[in-house]
């Protein structure tokens, strides 16, 4: 076979250096148009229905109906959650040179695969993004190995990893300890003095239509159409990607499937779902710190009850509690029932906006509203449902501790982690989630049971005045 050969000019520095200037102009004006972080956590406002006829009208120089065409999507209408950016997208089409956007998608290009291919484009990834994180090395082969696998076959791996790491009985006490948080937080429901009648009624209903999934989906993915071989990395993870994205398109027009998980079982973490209004704990956060089969309750409780506690939390803070029992956006509030939980919330954000972070950037408490919200509620539930237990009932010291003095240790526990300085500043730009310190410290400044138990009294560090503290549910 006559292969043809392909000559390719050499680039000056100099010209590379404009073309280089010219990417990061054309990505400094799509930014201008973005939503800022904390605008996105607003369901309501980033909800925009368009018919498709309509969005070529408004973004003139982008044919919707020929893109929708060529991925084989067949509908009349779409789902924008930002039109701002399609508008400048449209208007920058027609003002940027051509050769800029073709310098773009090549760039985007090897940006996206270089941590497929040989050893020289991996580290010129790591080395450009560095300065963002201050990791000063690439993790071990074998960590981006495993993490590879996971994010592109993770429930081929998750049936591996259930089969040798969890065991039908964790799954039957993680649910226990899921219905005993579930029925704590009935009762705290019907208990509160700021929410009317009408919007408690509504609020159990949702609450008692938790669709709870733990450790790993009743049914596997199938991954029949991925092709993998031994010789060809890169290839293997393009097939895995088709294999998403026509999995995705099929999904259109079609009834939504609440069996899908959003995670992979090895994950070591949890989430909520608003649209489904579930609550999913995948068997990776089923192991300690988080949760052992042969440590007592108080530790249990601290740890995954106020992780299970938290991700319920979430069906009912600022975003979360915008939609209803059925996951849909819709107000289902009171007008004064809405306006007593802000003011409550608003406690939060300014008790969190005073938390400061390498002694000069403060954490942003607008940002993070959702997650401290959910932190509170979490650590508030797992205590009383721990309080439930003959252990929690005792006073019996364990290794000199009280019972509730090891739960809050059990809590402190679980955030042991330490950033880098770059890494945080990143994370309080762009991250929902307050650094560790301030998730484990935050609620427990709000919380009385804790003054309690380590006697904390006022001149202490983590002392509030009564009546600075938050409290919603």
């Amino acid at each position: 076979l006559h292969r043809r050969r392909h000559s390719f000019p050499t680039r000056r520095s100099s010209d590379l250096g404009q073309r280089a200037a010219a990417i990061l102009k054309l990505e400094t004006e799509f930014a201008k148009s973005h939503k800022l972080p904390v605008e996105l956590r607003d369901p309501v406002a980033n909800y925009h229905k368009y018919l498709v006829a309509d969005l070529n009208k408004e973004t003139p120089n982008i044919n919707w109906s020929n893109f929708l065409s060529k991925m084989g999507v067949k509908t009349d209408t779409v789902l924008v959650g930002q039109p701002d950016y399609y508008k400048s997208l449209s208007a920058l089409l027609k003002s940027t040179p051509l050769e800029v956007f073709k310098d773009k998608v090549r760039f985007s290009l090897v940006d996206d695969a270089a941590n497929y291919l040989s050893t020289p484009f991996v580290n010129a990834k790591f080395n450009f993004y560095k300065i963002l994180t201050g990791q000063p090395q690439l993790q071990e082969r074998w960590k981006r190995a495993a993490s590879q696998t996971d994010n592109h076959l993770g429930e081929l791996l998750g049936q591996l990893w259930v089969k040798k790491y969890f065991p039908p009985d964790a799954k039957e006490r993680m649910l226990t300890m899921v219905n005993n948080l579930q029925i704590v937080y009935k009762k705290r429901i019907e208990q509160l003095d700021w929410m009317s009648p009408e919007t408690k009624q509504k609020a159990l209903v949702k609450l008692d239509g938790f669709l709870k999934k733990i450790g790993y989906p009743d049914k596997w993915e199938d991954y029949s159409d991925v092709t993998i071989a031994r010789d060809n990395y890169y290839q293997n993870v393009l097939s895995a990607q088709r294999h998403v994205w026509n999995k995705n398109l099929k999904k259109v027009e079609q009834k939504v499937d609440k069996t899908e998980w959003q995670m992979t079982p090895p994950t070591v973490n949890a989430y909520y779902n608003p649209s489904f209004n579930e609550i999913v704990f995948p068997a990776g956060i089923l192991q300690s710190p988080f949760f052992n089969f042969e440590a007592d309750d108080a530790i249990n409780y601290g740890g995954i009850g106020a992780v299970i506690g938290h991700e319920m939390t979430h069906g009912f803070d600022d975003q979360g509690s915008q939609y209803d029992a059925e996951g849909n956006l819709r107000e289902w509030w009171t007008k004064q029932d809405r306006e007593r939980f802000t003011s409550k919330a608003g406690v939060v954000v300014n008790q969190y906006n005073g938390f400061k972070v390498l002694d000069s950037l403060n954490v942003n408490g607008q940002l993070t509203l959702g997650e401290n919200i959910a932190d509170l509620g979490g650590i508030t539930l797992a205590y009383e449902a721990f309080k439930l237990t003959e252990q929690g009932k005792s006073s019996e010291k364990i290794d000199g501790y009280t019972p509730d003095q090891r739960f809050f240790m059990s809590w402190a526990n679980v955030w042991r982690i330490k950033d880098r300085p770059e890494q945080l500043r990143m994370r309080i730009s762009v991250d929902p989630h307050s650094p560790e310190q301030f998730r484990t410290n935050g609620p427990l400044m709000n919380f009385e049971p804790f003054y309690q138990a380590f006697g904390v009294k006022e001149g202490d560090k983590m002392y509030l005045l009564p009546q600075e503290r938050a409290k919603i549910w």
